[in-house]
């Protein structure tokens, strides 16, 4: 189908738009098949881009004879539409609708995109297994290509790091045993002490206890001789039980499902750290950006509204049980297997923020990059069905969740405690939740490397590790304050040591009203707050160095 059957009004002239920090604007308002556009009549400066996947809801309302459309947007922007004509109104909220909720992905945006500049780096290639992971393997670990053609494990990539004690049979026969194939796969090895952090689906019991053999030997293959281990379970206690049973739960877990049993695994201890779904982290989040939206000038009744949507309350349950995942590796010389049901939200998020407390490669920004795209991307994070709404949306579609917002969060958190040990900023944290929501490259599309490689992705669309690896790009994304850090870092999950990401969720104003010179200030006062803030940071240095030669020339004691 062509776009143009999309678009019944192309062009609407008289348009007024209202947009947090700018004052109105009134010019022609366009669709094309990818973005709204609307551009003054006054000066070619004053224009808004609006790709029509950022477009979580959209609400119509008329006085008179003019329209106001409402547009939500998934990065939390708010704009107001003001359209003379009650059926030019209604026919542009009617394509937007239709354009922003495309069935089909090769009609988004990332097929069409062509980039102007000359491309530095195939980011499809800058992060494959194969080269992120040779240098863990050795004496214990291999590479395996059982997943070859995804036919082990559709969610999985086809190469994977598993033990060497193991061969690809019994391999087969353990993903048999786990759901959705994801059988127990190297996610870091801590080269410390050599321990390691293992992520997989849950297993498949059933009722009756079955146990496998094979699944047996590839988890006990991972631990040295004579040590323990921990298997982390993201769910309760009693949803693990019920997921065994064959009634209700079959709607939430398939028939069989359930945990390691003791006697099985005599030498795993297992923990169950309960973490929302991310059906729960959707409720979670439209209230928290409710509470953001809300007038109020009561502290009291603002603080109620943020605990009520349990948003912080999900953080620290992240991070506490990252934190004990870390202790587990670091401190009791203990491997970690880590899994929930399926293993493609909560697990992801404990393993990644694992590997942020414990490893400094991961303090990087390519570092980082690299993380994201094996823990996130090619692990099988479902982005397309997690990321297809917003908050604004509602419960529209039931398969979606911000998990990999609250994982951004979490990093977000950390860095706020150890703002000098990471070498990115928290725009780029910004720029992936953008991206994975909305985007003109392809990296954050489907659900899986299954399905990326049969639309070729890698060929039609560009990655977003391409832009951002461009000097004049990275700079932008550099934290100046970055001294590399090779220790381990303890964050505190202390409810005083947890805030609001103000620079995120807070970032719109809703009132319009304001003029062009009060936003200018606002922003102004902004500035100079990051600025006092990052001078207090280099003082504190300052000091500490200070302190540290003093210490060395013997004039303080300590």
């Amino acid at each position: 189908m062509e776009f143009v059957e999309y678009i019944k009004t192309p062009k609407v002239d008289s348009v007024t738009l209202h947009r947090p920090f700018y004052a109105r604007v009134e010019g022609t308002l366009c669709l094309t098949g990818h973005h709204l556009i609307l551009s003054s009549r006054k000066t070619n400066t004053e224009e808004l881009w609006l790709l029509h996947s950022n477009i979580d809801a959209i609400e119509k309302k008329f006085v008179g004879s003019v329209g106001h459309l409402t547009i939500k947007c998934k990065n939390f922007m708010i704009i107001q539409l003001d359209i003379h004509g009650m059926e030019e109104c209604l026919n542009i909220a009617s394509s937007i609708e239709m354009l922003s909720n495309l069935s089909k992905v090769t009609l988004t945006y990332p097929f069409f995109y062509r980039p102007m500049s000359d491309a530095l780096e195939d980011g499809w290639q800058a992060f494959l297994p194969e080269s992120e992971f040779a240098r863990v393997t050795g004496d214990e670990w291999r590479l395996s290509h059982v997943n070859k053609n995804f036919q082990v494990c559709p969610t999985y990539p086809q190469t994977v790091v598993v033990p060497k004690a193991v061969d690809d049979d019994c391999i087969m026969q353990a993903a048999a045993f786990r759901q959705g194939g994801r059988f127990p796969v190297l996610s870091y090895l801590h080269s410390p002490n050599g321990t390691v952090i293992l992520r997989s689906g849950q297993p498949l019991p059933g009722p009756n206890g079955k146990r496998c053999k094979e699944d047996e030997k590839l988890v006990n293959s991972a631990l040295g001789v004579g040590k323990r281990g921990y298997i982390i379970d993201t769910r309760s206690y009693n949803s693990a039980v019920n997921s065994r049973s064959k009634d209700f739960y079959l709607i939430l877990f398939p028939p069989g499902g359930g945990f390691e049993t003791e006697a099985h695994y005599p030498q795993w201890r297992r923990v169950h750290k309960p973490l929302d779904r991310f059906s729960n982290l959707q409720e979670s989040l439209t209230k928290l950006m409710e509470a953001c939206n809300k007038n109020t000038n009561s502290m009291d009744k603002w603080l109620g509204h943020l605990g009520a949507s349990s948003w912080l309350s999900n953080v620290k349950e992240v991070l506490t049980t990252a934190c004990l995942v870390a202790q587990c590796v670091d401190r009791e010389s203990s491997s970690v297997l880590v899994h929930g049901s399926e293993g493609l939200d909560a697990t992801l998020q404990i393993t990644s923020l694992a590997q942020i407390i414990l490893n400094p490669d991961c303090r990087t920004l390519r570092g980082f990059e690299a993380l994201i795209e094996r823990e996130w991307v090619q692990s099988g994070h479902p982005f397309a069905s997690r990321c297809a709404k917003s908050c604004y949306a509602g419960s529209k579609l039931k398969c979606t969740g911000p998990v990999f917002l609250l994982f951004l969060d979490c990093v977000w958190q950390v860095i706020q405690q150890f703002q000098c040990s990471f070498e990115f900023n928290e725009q780029f944290l910004i720029l992936l939740f953008e991206n994975a929501y909305a985007s003109q490259f392809g990296t954050f599309l489907c659900n899986n490397e299954h399905e990326r490689q049969m639309l070729k992705l890698s060929e039609k669309t560009q990655s977003l590790w391409t832009y951002v690896n461009r000097p004049q790009i990275l700079e932008v994304y550099i934290n100046p304050l970055y001294q590399p850090n090779s220790s381990v870092i303890w964050p505190s999950v202390a409810p005083q040591s947890l805030m609001l990401w103000s620079t995120l969720f807070l970032r719109w104003d809703m009132d319009n009203t304001s003029n062009d010179s009060t936003d200018k200030e606002i922003r102004k006062i902004q500035q100079n707050d990051k600025q006092l803030k990052i001078r207090a940071i280099q003082l504190r240095k300052q000091l500490s160095e200070l302190q540290r030669e003093a210490l060395e020339k013997g004039l303080i004691s300590e």
